[in-house]
């Protein structure tokens, strides 16, 4: 009996969408590799890896998981409630290690222009109480997200990105998968979301294979074919 083929699960980040991951799709699906991108919620790592693991589990056979940005410690969460992940990679993504929250990461790298381009919004809680959740102003999308992507493109990517709850980055990570399962990483070199210095410091204490592109924090949008070559790769 032949072994099972391996899935590659793409998730995207804060301030995008699975359409994110359009192009990487259809160049993995060209390879003959099957690949699916789901909606990530946003609203919190435990929670959206609990969703993310749920999926995973639904697959019949070995699953990579593919991360960008907060999807990082979404598909580090994940990998610890399913079983069959055999690989993780990260794509100008967060690797947080037990404990750790996104925010305090993001304050031990150098300091990027990025928090200055965040927009909170007060939205409703299922509670009935208010939550926050941030957004990038529109008007700067381009410049701190996406700044080799068509300025066109790059319009349509910020009227159209999805939020994340502002309580996410404050949440302390569960334990760090990429200590026991095989990791990539490819670092955006012209990233202002997370500091390209902090990547590769992620990367480096994970003993993660790496490699280093000449792109934006939206590099799965600006140089897709570069980033699906690198996941194929993992396999």
């Amino acid at each position: 009996m032949s072994e099972k083929a391996t899935t590659v699960v793409l998730v995207h980040g804060a301030f995008a969408d699975a359409s994110s991951w359009n192009e990487v799709v259809a160049d993995l699906t060209a390879r003959g590799i099957n690949t699916l991108a789901p909606a990530n919620e946003l609203s919190g790592i435990a929670r959206d890896g609990s969703r993310l693991a749920a999926q995973v589990r639904e697959i019949d056979g070995p699953v990579v998981l593919v991360g960008h940005s907060y999807g990082g410690a979404v598909i580090t969460a994940a990998a610890n409630e399913a079983d069959n992940v055999t690989g993780l990679v990260y794509i100008a993504a967060f690797a947080p290690d037990e404990g750790e929250t996104l925010g305090g990461l993001n304050e031990s790298f150098p300091a990027t222009d990025f928090g200055t381009g965040l927009a909170p919004h007060n939205l409703p809680a299922t509670d009935g109480s208010e939550e926050t959740w941030l957004s990038i102003a529109t008007d700067k999308f381009h410049q701190l997200f996406a700044a080799d992507v068509p300025a066109a493109q790059a319009d349509v990517m910020g009227r159209s990105q999805r939020p994340i709850a502002a309580a996410a980055f404050g949440e302390p990570a569960p334990a760090a998968s990429w200590k026991r399962l095989p990791t990539h990483f490819l670092i955006a070199t012209g990233d202002q979301a997370i500091h390209p210095d902090g990547e590769r410091e992620m990367a480096k204490r994970a003993g993660g294979t790496t490699i280093e592109v000449d792109a934006s924090h939206a590099v799965s949008v600006s140089q897709p074919k570069t980033v699906a070559a690198f996941i194929a790769s993992a396999l």
